[in-house]
């Protein structure tokens, strides 16, 4: 059982995940095949189990972090292809600028940071549930 307001705030971030998502296969999606496991975009009813991109956030609880807790960005091709490293770096830098972006649409209401944190991007910043 999860807080109402951790539903609410994994909602808004999965919102925010999925138009980061459409953003990536409508780029780059034609580029490279499919896995074979994997089913075209937009026939499952999850954007992370279809297409060529699995893009989201997992929760880290910040130790040996300089930011501390955050949600660790994740962008996954999901293909057999070799990837150039300058097609990872541009997609990397995409996804970053998209969800600084997006960020304040999504939670206009928070301070909220995308740093760079080891060697992951993570956001950061006040994700209390509204608590003192």
């Amino acid at each position: 059982m999860k807080h109402p307001k951790l539903v609410e705030w994994e909602e808004r971030l999965k919102k925010l995940f999925d138009e980061v998502d459409d953003y990536l296969e409508d780029t780059y999606g034609d580029l490279y095949p499919l896995h074979p496991n994997r089913a075209r975009r937009g026939t499952t009813s999850h954007k992370g189990h279809d297409g060529l991109f699995n893009v989201g956030a997992t929760f880290s609880a910040g130790f040996g972090s300089r930011h501390g807790r955050g949600y660790v960005i994740e962008v996954d091709l999901v293909t057999l292809s070799h990837i150039p490293r300058e097609v990872e770096e541009q997609i990397q830098n995409d996804v970053l600028k998209l969800v600084r972006k997006k960020l304040t649409e999504y939670f206009p209401e928070r301070d909220l940071e995308v740093s760079k944190d080891g060697r992951v991007y993570k956001i950061h910043g006040d994700l209390s549930l509204g608590y003192m």
